[in-house]
């Protein structure tokens, strides 16, 4: 295994893959311009046989199944061993798919009980855009910054801040803000 290139950026990043071609993509859900679950679907439409691998500090619960979801085959948390990354790159290259055991133990129990697989946390109904909207509210950006960041109009940033409100059962644009810091700060959010 060899390092063919990084990027912090999805637009950096999305152009290097499509340079590079490499087998295997490690994404952070986190860029500086994006969210790493839109590069993952720009990685799907330059290469479907790619294999993307998600490495992140972010709630594995949440996160893991949105990321399958658009495209990865991996799932490990940045606090786990360097070990865990190799066992991910392998599994995938062998067309396998990797999470945690309890993320897929998770997986599995909701299954059986014939639940929604995303689980019961207040940000589950909501969407990827809608998410990363949450992400960005809860790091302190105003909605003209959110807008330029998505590269969206103000108009869709306030439709999404009341799509989550309605979604989480908010009133007021301020429990909307706390809702996201507390969110961001990783905060255990009370469940649905």
């Amino acid at each position: 295994m060899y390092l063919c290139g990084e990027a912090e950026d999805c637009a950096s990043a999305t152009s290097g893959i499509a340079r590079l071609r490499p087998d295997v993509a490690i994404v952070d859900i986190s860029l500086r311009d994006n969210s790493g679950i839109e590069l993952i679907k720009n990685i799907r439409v330059i290469e479907a046989k790619i294999h993307i691998v998600v490495l992140s500090v972010h709630d594995e619960t949440v996160y893991a199944l949105r990321v399958l979801k658009a495209g990865a085959k991996a799932y490990v948390a940045k606090q786990d061993i360097a070990s865990k990354v190799i066992d991910a790159i392998r599994k995938v290259r062998k067309g396998q798919i990797y999470v945690s055991e309890a993320v897929s133990t998770q997986m599995l129990n909701r299954m059986v009980r014939g639940e929604d697989a995303e689980g019961d946390s207040l940000v589950a109904s909501l969407s990827d855009r809608e998410l990363e909207v949450v992400t960005l509210i809860g790091s302190g950006l105003a909605t003209r910054e959110i807008a330029a960041r998505m590269r969206v109009s103000v108009k869709t940033v306030e439709t999404h801040r009341a799509h989550i409100k309605r979604k989480v059962d908010l009133t007021s644009a301020t429990q909307l803000v706390q809702f996201c810091f507390r969110w961001v700060e990783g905060t255990k959010l009370p469940t649905g």
